[in-house]
């Protein structure tokens, strides 16, 4: 009988569907060193994802305490010591442009190493397999029960697996909203049916689209739905480290009496005695003896398997091992080969990391903790008054990005005998107006700025405008245009 996995064969005489069905995938349980280094990974990153958003970190008062954070209220992204404002987005894009270029380095390196150990697609994948297996059992099982006719037993194995899943999901959704408020607070309003809506309706979103990707959809999502490996196909070349067949030794395959026998009479023999376990354990169903392929995601799952029957057979283990094309067709025509991690693309890529990592870590270290932005009125651009002075008004929004009150004075300089007048301020220190602007928050004040009508010239003029922080010394100046008759 053949199993509905199986692929199904065509004849010249048939006709080809537009589309074939997608045989379903039954990954293997293996064990192994990259097996073991997954689940190290896993249990490291899932371990982070759920619990971060209870750790705690003191900012001092009136400022909250979740060490990482999105802030919508107060507009604030917390994380640990670093406070970041909405006007300094331009760190989300450095990050951005960090993590893409990472992604070219480590494909450059070791192919799809992101792919095969920490994209989170493989992850709960990973997750969800072990529920499976639990549940189900290991790879013959779980073809025998789908192929079984319903019975209680089944029902209950299939529902079993089914609620974990939605556990796990629910959770998994539960602790992405966590970072955007305070963890306890929320879990406690989650659990009362007192939080916000919104709350609900990510959560559920959330655990829908994890029990469908990765408990239904799996591979599909990596073959069919993730860019990726399409993008690092173009990036990747002869030298870069990849999962791969060793070919040159693996050749003929055989079986192992009839490889015994071909060495005996001193005929090629290759050590692979096609047992297709490196095709079982594979989470995407991918033949890795058929070259380098779009399902294969790099995880070294067939490694472990492979080493597992060669050690089985008393042949050398790696015959399936992280190789690079170079390396594999040298060795095939008799030459000693070389590896060469160090090379133009990853001295390039390594390079463009350092001075954009450089480059931000120097700018989060020096910024300043006072700003101050300037709109200026357009309705009207001035005002002449009776004196035949012209008059522009400005709004200016100060911004204090400490966990203190600062008191700011504001100057002006320009033309001659230009005056200001600023509406709000709360003192004067040295006729200049002093304006209290309180902690981790802004405040607009109203300018009034006067030239006498000969100290201008006709159109724009240029005036600047600056602010002090009395007592820690910080200031900032913006250039802005006063416009006149």
């Amino acid at each position: 009988m053949t199993h509905p996995s199986a692929p199904v064969p065509y004849t010249d005489d048939d006709d080809i569907p537009l589309f074939a069905p997608t045989p379903k995938v039954y990954p293997q349980k293996v064990s192994g060193l990259y097996r073991r280094i997954k689940w190290g990974l896993l249990i490291v990153g899932m371990a982070i994802y759920y619990f971060l958003p209870f750790v705690r970190w003191d900012r001092g008062p009136n400022l909250p305490d979740q060490a990482v954070l999105v802030d919508f209220e107060r507009r604030r992204f917390y994380f640990f010591f670093i406070e970041l404002w909405p006007q300094e987005v331009y760190y989300f894009t450095g990050l951005l442009i960090l993590a893409a270029i990472i992604l070219f380095l480590m494909n450059a390196l070791a192919g799809r190493i992101w792919c095969g150990y920490l994209c989170p697609q493989t992850v709960w994948t990973d997750l969800f397999l072990r529920v499976e297996r639990f549940f189900e059992g290991d790879r013959r099982d779980r073809i025998k029960l789908d192929d079984a006719p319903w019975t209680a037993e089944k029902v209950a194995r299939k529902a079993g697996k089914h609620f974990v899943w939605l556990m796990i999901a629910w959770w998994t959704g539960g602790a992405w909203v966590l970072y955007f408020a305070d963890a306890p607070t929320l879990v406690r309003d989650l659990a009362t049916l007192q939080a916000p809506f919104t709350a609900y309706l990510w959560i559920g979103i959330l655990t829908t689209t994890t029990y469908v990707l990765a408990g239904h959809l799996r591979e599909q999502v990596c073959l069919h739905m993730c860019p990726w490996p399409r993008i690092q196909a173009a990036l990747t070349d002869e030298h870069a480290l990849n999962v791969s067949y060793r070919y040159d030794r693996g050749e003929p395959r055989m079986s192992v009496k009839d490889a015994k026998r071909a060495r005996e009479a001193e005929q090629p023999a290759g050590d692979c005695i096609d047992c297709h376990q490196c095709v079982a354990v594979c989470p995407t169903g991918v033949d890795i003896r058929l070259g380098s392929q779009l399902g294969c995601i790099q995880c070294g799952l067939c490694i472990d398997a492979c080493d597992t029957v060669m050690t089985k057979v008393g042949r050398p283990t790696r015959l399936i091992a992280y190789d690079t094309d170079e390396a594999i067709q040298a060795r095939q025509t008799g030459q000693t080969p070389t590896y060469r991690p160090i090379r133009a693309r990853t001295i390039l890529y390594a390079a463009i990391i350092a001075l954009v990592g450089g480059a931000m870590i120097y700018q989060l270290a020096t910024r300043a903790f006072l700003g101050m932005s300037l709109i200026h009125d357009r309705t009207p651009l001035f005002v002449t008054l009776r004196d035949g002075s012209i008059r522009n008004a400005y709004t200016v929004r100060l911004i204090n990005k400490r966990t203190e009150s600062r008191q700011v004075a504001l100057t002006i300089d320009g033309p001659t005998s230009v005056t200001m007048e600023v509406q709000g301020a709360t003192a004067t220190s040295d006729w200049r107006p002093i304006v209290t602007v309180d902690p981790d928050t802004t405040r607009e004040v109203r300018v009034l700025v006067t030239i006498p009508r000969a100290a201008l010239q006709s159109g724009t003029n240029m005036i600047r405008i600056k602010a002090s922080d009395l007592f820690a010394g910080e200031t900032v100046t913006i250039a802005e245009n006063f416009f006149a008759p």
